[in-house]
């Protein structure tokens, strides 16, 4: 089948090839979501405004990575973004593998990374274009606290699943 391209961004290419039409990842660049616990064992999520969805979302911290530095590894991009958004330095950084967020419509990957070790260094909150606010939850507290933001209308990323018990929610 040809792949046409029907548009393109900074970041993405929006194609059909046959019948499907999708996004794809522009280049080399990567994304890291990192699953970060603190040493009281607390969850660190981020929530911030998205343009998509028309409102805030609670999130685990994530970010692309050989945006800005091509050929960025992911724990360095990793490490970076953790830093950025949440203020957290963490001593180590594990790679938990490859995903597809939604093989159907787009290419995009990301890895998923645990943080360890972590410091608090800045208040984080992200860049100057981002609107970070942190949220440090107690693990066990994580279902609860996810269904008080969804009944408070913010977005729930579907990334979340990877900490919760979903069989209590």
């Amino acid at each position: 089948m040809m792949k046409t391209i029907v548009w393109e961004g900074r970041f993405l290419t929006v194609v059909t090839e046959g019948t499907w039409e999708y996004a794809e990842r522009k280049g080399q660049i990567a994304a890291a979501v990192i699953v970060a616990v603190d040493g009281e064992n607390r969850l660190v999520l981020v929530e911030q405004h998205r343009i998509p969805l028309g409102k805030r979302t609670i999130e685990l911290p994530a970010g692309l990575v050989g945006d800005e530095d091509a050929g960025e590894s992911i724990a360095t991009g990793a490490r970076r973004e953790l830093e950025e958004e949440t203020g957290f330095r963490a001593d180590h950084v594990e790679n938990m593998g490859l995903f597809y967020s939604s093989p159907g419509m787009t290419s995009e990957c990301f890895t998923i990374v645990r943080a360890t070790g972590l410091t608090r260094v800045s208040d984080g909150g992200g860049d100057a274009e981002e609107d970070i606010t942190v949220h440090l939850v107690p693990v066990e507290e994580v279902p609860a606290f996810i269904r008080l933001k969804r009944s408070e209308g913010l977005g729930i990323d579907a990334k979340i699943l990877l900490v919760l018990d979903v069989a209590t929610m």
